[in-house]
C-alpha cells in the first residue's frame, strides 16, 4: 500500500511539473534608456507604479537592445535571432502593421525616399523563423498583442492568438502569453507634448555631460519626465486591472524599453544611452531563481528564455539563450554585441562588442557623423538647438564630439570610468591589446552569424526578399 501511495505521489508531482505554463506577461514603454529610472538610482523623476513593481522584480542591470531603433530591434525580441544574420537590420524595411492596412497587396506597397529607391521589402529568412509566440501557441498558449506589430519583416498569421483587438482578452485565457506596448514615451512625445503642462521642474533636473546644461535641455528632459509619469499612471491602471482579473500573483511579468532614450545620442546611437535599457521581471508568488543580475543580456535571450519559462524547448537556430526557467544555461556571456545600419533614409554601419569593462566600436564608415541627418529627428527642438550650436562653434568638446565628421574608424571606452563614452581610447597605446582582443572577436562573431550588412541593401532585397 505504501508503495503504491507512492506511486501516485510521484504520477501526480511529474504531471504538475510537466503541464504546468505559467501566465507570462510584457509590458512594454518606447524609446527609454535606463538611467532615466528611480530603480537604476534616477533621482529626478518617481514612477511609484513601477518602483511598486520593481521591489517586487528582479532588476537586471546589463540589458541590451541589439540595435538602438525600434523595429530591427524587435525583430530580434521575437525572433531569438541578431537582425543582420536575417536582413532585418536596416530601419524600416517593412511595417507590418502598414502591411495589414494595405491588404497584403504587394502592388500597393510605397517606395522609399527617392535618394534610396528602395521598395519596402519583407526577409524570407526571417520569414522562415518560427517565432516564440507562434510556438507558444502550438504548446497550448493563448498569445495576445494589443498594439504593435513593428517586427521589421512579415510576420506569420499564426503568431497571435489576438492582434490589436483591444478587447478585454486577458481574463479566462490561460495559459495566457500577453503583451502590453506604451508608447506615449516615444521619440515623438518630445516635440507633440513640447507645450503640455510640465510634471517635473526643469531647473531642479540633472544634465548628463553628454548635453549642454542650458534651458533647452532641461525642458526637452523634463518632456521626457513627463511622459514618463503618464506612462507610469497608465501601468498602474494595467497593474490593478492584472490584480483584479487575478492574474498579477501567478504571472512573470516583464517590463522593458524596445531601446534607449528619445534625445539625439541616444535612440539611434551605438553608445550606451541608445542601447541599455531598463528591464525587470517578476515572478509569480512563491517561484524564484537564482540569478546573477548584473550578467550582459541582449533582446536575442528574451525569446529562448519566454520558452523556456513555458518549459518549451527553443529551435536549435536561436542565437540567444535562456536566463531564467527550465533550460537556463548555466554559463553567462562573455561578450555583448549591437549593431546599426540604415536609418530611415540616412545608410550607415556600425558594429560594437563589449565585455565587463570594456565596449569597442568599428565605424565601416567614418565619413558619417554620429549625428545622423535623420530628417523625423529633425522635428524634435532639442535636435535643431544643438546642430546650431554645432554650427557656431559653441559646444564644449564633450558634446561636440558626436557631430564631428569623419569620426574614427574604431573607438574604445572603459565603461566603468567613462560611462557616457565621451573618451575614446582606441589611439592611447596602453589599451592597445585589449582594442585587438575586442576587434578579433568582433571579427569572429560577425563571421559567425553570417553578417548581412556587408551586403549593400539594393543588392540584399534580391538575395532575401520575396518581392519581384
Amino acid at each position: 500500500m505504501r508503495n503504491v501511495l507512492l506511486l501516485i505521489i510521484v504520477i501526480l508531482t511529474s504531471g504538475c511539473s510537466v503541464t504546468e505554463k505559467p501566465n507570462i506577461i510584457w509590458i512594454t514603454v518606447e524609446d527609454q534608456s535606463a538611467y532615466f529610472f528611480p530603480f537604476y538610482g534616477n533621482k529626478d523623476v518617481s514612477l511609484p507604479n513601477l518602483e511598486e513593481l520593481s521591489r517586487e522584480s528582479l532588476i537586471f542591470e546589463n540589458m541590451y537592445a541589439t540595435y538602438p531603433v525600434c523595429a530591427p530591434a524587435r525583430s530580434s525580441i521575437i525572433t531569438g535571432m541578431y537582425p543582420q544574420s536575417i536582413g532585418t537590420h536596416n530601419m524600416r524595411a517593412m511595417h507590418y502593421d502598414n502591411y495589414l492596412e494595405n491588404d497584403r497587396n504587394l502592388g500597393e506597397r510605397t517606395k522609399w525616399d527617392s535618394s534610396l529607391s528602395i521598395p519596402r521589402y519583407s526577409s524570407t529568412i526571417a520569414e522562415s523563423i518560427k517565432t516564440f509566440p507562434m510556438i507558444l501557441r502550438q504548446n497550448g498558449y493563448f498569445t495576445y498583442n494589443d498594439a504593435k506589430g513593428d517586427y521589421n519583416f512579415i510576420i506569420n498569421d499564426s503568431t497571435w492568438s489576438e492582434y490589436q483587438t483591444k478587447n478585454d482578452l486577458t481574463k479566462d485565457k490561460s495559459p495566457l502569453f500577453a503583451v502590453y506596448n506604451f508608447h506615449g514615451t516615444h521619440e515623438g512625445s518630445i516635440w507633440q507634448e513640447d507645450k503640455s503642462e510640465l510634471m517635473v521642474n526643469p531647473s531642479e533636473l540633472s544634465v548628463p555631460e553628454i548635453f549642454p546644461d542650458d534651458s533647452v535641455v532641461r525642458h526637452s528632459m523634463a518632456v521626457n519626465y513627463t511622459n514618463l509619469i503618464k506612462m507610469d499612471e497608465r501601468v498602474g491602471k494595467l497593474i490593478d486591472k492584472l490584480k483584479k482579473e487575478d492574474l498579477y500573483d501567478d504571472s512573470y511579468i516583464f517590463f522593458y524599453s524596445d531601446h534607449g532614450g528619445p534625445f539625439p545620442r541616444h535612440k539611434r546611437a551605438i553608445y550606451e544611452t541608445g542601447t541599455k535599457v531598463p528591464f525587470l521581471v517578476k515572478f509569480p508568488v512563491g517561484k524564484n531563481e537564482k540569478v546573477n543580475k548584473k550578467q550582459l543580456l541582449s533582446f536575442v535571450d528574451l525569446a529562448p528564455t519566454v520558452l523556456s519559462i513555458a518549459g518549451v524547448k527553443s529551435p536549435s537556430e536561436y542565437q540567444g539563450f535562456a536566463f531564467l526557467g527550465k533550460n537556463k544555461i548555466k554559463m553567462e556571456r562573455e561578450f555583448l554585441y549591437t549593431s546599426s545600419d540604415r536609418f530611415d533614409n540616412v545608410p550607415d554601419r556600425i558594429r560594437a562588442v563589449r565585455d565587463s569593462k570594456f565596449k569597442y566600436i568599428r565605424n565601416y564608415n567614418p565619413e558619417n557623423s554620429h549625428a545622423l541627418n535623420v530628417l523625423y529627428r529633425k522635428q524634435m527642438l532639442l535636435m535643431r538647438h544643438l546642430t546650431s550650436l554645432h554650427l557656431t562653434g559653441q559646444l564644449d568638446e564633450k558634446s561636440d564630439n558626436w557631430f564631428k565628421s569623419p569620426r574614427l574608424m574604431e573607438e574604445l571606452y572603459d565603461l566603468e570610468n567613462d560611462p557616457f563614452e565621451l573618451n575614446n581610447l582606441s589611439l592611447d597605446s596602453n589599451y592597445t591589446d585589449i582594442k585587438k582582443k575586442l576587434s578579433l572577436n568582433l571579427d569572429e562573431f560577425l563571421l559567425k552569424i553570417d553578417d548581412l550588412g556587408r551586403i549593400p541593401e539594393e543588392e540584399l532585397i534580391k538575395l532575401i526578399s520575396s518581392e519581384d
